[in-house]
């Protein structure tokens, strides 16, 4: 069996690698086809064609396609990404700058949604067929059937702009250089309270419905039927029995969700003006900064394979059954 889990985990591993190649070179392809040159705004017109032809070799992009694509291979395998354009350092700098802040805040929501989604799925499940269980699978399509952008305005709208309960925009005050330690966190948390909504909302949701309907599917098997006949009381066939059994098929969920969140939140971090790594990956497709672009895209790519990757070894360590469903 551990032999068995190996071999899972290295084609997992290989395969992801081949993902990982492939989604890089259409990346840098599609950069390079498309119209517009980067080094015209670096470029005058009365300079001479001879320093703008330096200026392109200073930014590897002298030479056909093929060539700048065999340079750009050779160089992501010693784990150079090149100088950014616009910013004038390391990408991998660039980048270590503005992924601090998009792990952190993506954990906060994640941690939000499954606890959120786990409290009133089991809330409600114990008031199944009510009007309350009704009322909130309605709320629960309407919600998620919002598209991101739409609900991060009518936030705004309602708590920054009509009650100003909350910042629009950025992550701290004009005066924060001003404020104490414990002033500082509070107004870090005080301008992430409207992101951290927008944000968790729709994985809260997708979560409830998964939960909702696995707790369901569950609670009619025949042991928990069984156990209904002991005399087991219902919390605790819920808590014991159902919740652990409906938990499972959740984690491969969780691992996409998971995945989405570390690769960056590009509406809510543009929106609300966040320094996060799908804020900096909008700037630099905007700016055709290639190298950032390039580098954003295989850290945000391998954020994500990474969580699906956690997410499968994790569905293995708890069901051994699916080791011989995967080799088969």
């Amino acid at each position: 069996m551990q032999n068995s889990a190996l071999k899972i985990i290295l084609r997992r591993i290989i395969s992801s690698l081949i993902i990982l190649f492939l989604m890089i070179s259409f990346i840098f392809i599609l950069l390079r086809i498309s119209p517009g040159d980067p080094t015209l705004k670096f470029i005058s017109p009365e300079l001479s064609p001879e320093f703008a032809e330096q200026v392109k070799e200073s930014f590897g992009l002298n030479g056909s396609i093929f060539d700048q694509y065999i340079r750009f291979i050779k160089n992501l395998l010693i784990g150079n990404f090149g100088i950014s354009y616009n910013y004038r350092t390391s990408v991998i700098e660039v980048i270590m700058e503005f992924l601090p802040f998009s792990i952190f805040f993506s954990l906060i929501c994640f941690f939000i949604q499954l606890t959120l989604s786990t409290f009133f799925a089991l809330f409600v499940f114990k008031r199944k067929g009510t009007l309350l269980d009704k009322l909130f699978d309605k709320a629960a399509l309407i919600i998620y059937s919002t598209p991101q952008f739409v609900l991060a305005i009518i936030l705004i709208l309602i708590f920054s702009v009509s009650l100003k309960w909350f910042p629009s925009s950025d992550l701290k005050s004009i005066n924060f250089s001003e404020l104490s330690f414990f002033e500082k966190l509070i107004d870090y948390s005080y301008h992430l309270v409207l992101p951290i909504v927008t944000l968790s909302i729709g994985g809260t949701i997708v979560f409830y419905k998964y939960l909702r309907d696995n707790f369901d599917f569950i609670s009619k098997k025949s042991f928990v039927v069984y156990l209904r006949s002991n005399g087991i009381s219902e919390n605790e066939i819920l808590l014991k029995h159902i919740l652990p059994n409906a938990a499972g098929p959740i984690i491969s969920i969780a691992g996409i969700e998971l995945g989405l969140l570390l690769s960056g939140s590009l509406i809510t971090e543009v929106i609300f003006g966040l320094p996060g790594i799908g804020r900096l990956s909008v700037n630099a497709v905007l700016l055709r900064d290639y190298p950032l672009v390039i580098g954003c895209t295989f850290i945000t790519g391998t954020l994500v394979i990474l969580a699906n990757f956690i997410a499968d070894i994790i569905k293995i360590k708890i069901d051994k059954r699916l080791v011989k469903e995967i080799l088969n």
